[in-house]
């Protein structure tokens, strides 16, 4: 069993492919994420606010990545090879210091890649359920804050 900081920080990959899934690749890049216990905060970048069927729509995808029980690799590459092999995909918007010269890439295979050097769990199924708590848009600054709690397991 993973500490449930592990899990809930993994649900962050999780929750990330789903929203891309459901509101498209203009909400890809990540601004910030937070982790404490089973609570985790997803903010993006995006021009709305989603509807409450889009926001039930991305914990339902969530949960089915979930229960689909699939492997998490992460690879650890010199950084050019990262970025050849994955692109641009493997950032965000917090840029990566140019003294790091070997990236840790997290991929859920068609879902999520990210650079990320924090805990995975193994599988996507380790984690637990994904509750989504609360959805703020900041209109001011175009940041999407997905609100989410990990239970069970």
């Amino acid at each position: 069993m993973f500490p449930i900081e592990v899990r809930t920080h993994t649900a962050l990959h999780v929750v990330k492919g789903a929203v891309v899934k459901v509101l498209g690749e203009g909400a890809k890049w990540t601004a910030s994420t937070y982790v404490k216990g089973s609570r985790g905060v997803l903010t993006v970048k995006f021009d709305r606010k989603p509807t409450p069927e889009e926001i039930a729509e991305i914990e339902r995808l969530a949960n089915e990545k979930v229960k689909e029980d699939v492997p998490i690799r992460v690879y650890e590459l010199p950084r050019e090879e990262a970025e050849e092999h994955f692109g641009e995909d493997v950032y965000d918007l917090f840029p990566i210091p140019p003294e790091v010269k070997t990236l840790k890439v997290v991929v859920i295979e068609g879902w999520n890649v990210n650079a990320c050097k924090e805990e995975h769990t193994r599988t996507t199924g380790e984690m637990g359920e994904i509750k989504i708590r609360k959805v703020r848009f900041r209109r001011s600054k175009e940041l999407l804050e997905i609100s989410f709690d990990v239970v069970g397991v």
